[in-house]
């Protein structure tokens, strides 16, 4: 496979695994959210309004849903990273760990740069615990899915190289 092929399908694979991830991240941080009786954090909403320049939303609905759209899209997109520390042939292990590392350091960092989080040295262990496992089942079930997808069987091709339709 030649080199733009490999991180073509390295980033594509990435992009689904980081959707999987996310889906397991939104599962767990709204089960702790219910058990702990807390509101669902709007730092997506508040990261991206900033970075857009958006000031204020119509109503509380239109801020959810721009929530949910900026969840969704950080850890979708997020996912291209673990493909690509795939494709610069990091083993599985160490690229879920470098993506975790990654996924959550840029948070620690942007979001007090940002003025959407206080600097995690002023949070409470517990929530400092909270926060680590949420990211680290972001990152476990985004390289599980990364390699899922990576050893599913390939569409068999015809002598062209292009796959074969039914």
């Amino acid at each position: 496979m030649r080199i733009a092929e490999k991180l073509a399908s390295s980033i594509g694979k990435g992009l689904v695994a980081g959707l999987a991830g996310t889906a397991a991240m939104t599962l767990s941080s709204t089960l702790e959210a219910r058990l702990r009786h807390r509101a669902p954090s709007s730092a997506p909403a508040r990261a991206t309004a900033k970075a857009l320049g958006i000031t204020s939303f119509e109503n509380d609905i239109a801020q959810a849903r721009f929530n949910d759209l900026s969840h969704w899209g950080y850890g979708t997109g997020l996912g291209a990273v673990r493909g690509l520390l795939d494709a610069v042939g990091l083993s599985p292990r160490a690229a879920t760990a470098a993506h975790g590392a990654a996924v959550w350091g840029g948070e620690l960092v942007m979001l007090p740069a940002w003025d959407i989080a206080p600097p995690a040295i002023f949070w409470a262990p517990r929530e400092i615990a909270i926060d680590a496992f949420h990211h680290t089942v972001y990152a476990v079930a985004t390289g599980i899915a990364f390699e899922l997808l990576s050893n599913a069987p390939s569409a068999p091709t015809g002598i062209n190289g292009r796959s074969k339709v039914s």
